[in-house]
């Protein structure tokens, strides 16, 4: 079980961090890696091939083609961070708008967490331990007074 974060350049790491540190607290495995559709098309290609990945997140800004071509190149979900570059409507739309039979799960401007959060309830379709983790997490989302645990 394994997710791989793509993003589209050193400047997303940031925003990247914020998945890779969720998906730690539920002890997912992960790889983050600088990959973009446009700059380095063939290593996109071979982090898409690899195997052991069962869910990507992809985070780009701008045109946002990276989500669109992983989904393209795979049957595994993929999950879209459009990232808040300028306006940020341009990456939001380039990630909710793919093409018929190419879909991609997008989640808001710069909402990492929440894809984490989505790449493990699709994870825990599979796992029951991953179930319980996130009904404590939940649990504990109610409980805290800002609405979320941290």
């Amino acid at each position: 079980m394994k997710v791989t974060i793509l993003v589209g350049s050193k400047s997303d790491l940031e925003v990247a961090e914020k998945a890779r540190s969720r998906l730690a607290e539920f002890k997912i495995p992960c790889e983050v890696h600088v990959a973009s559709a446009h700059r380095t098309p063939e290593k996109v290609e071979r982090l898409v091939r690899d195997p052991a990945t069962d869910v990507f997140i992809c985070m780009a800004g701008l045109s946002a083609a990276l989500p669109g071509v992983v989904a393209s190149r795979t049957l595994k979900p993929v999950i879209g961070v459009p990232l808040h570059r300028g306006l940020g409507f341009d990456s939001l739309l380039s990630v909710v708008q793919m093409p018929p039979g190419i879909p991609v799960a997008s989640v808001g401007l710069d909402a990492a967490e929440n894809a984490a959060l989505l790449a493990t309830e699709i994870l825990a379709l599979r796992d029951p331990e991953l179930v319980a983790a996130l009904t404590a997490y939940r649990a504990r989302w109610h409980e805290e007074p800002t609405g979320a645990p941290g």
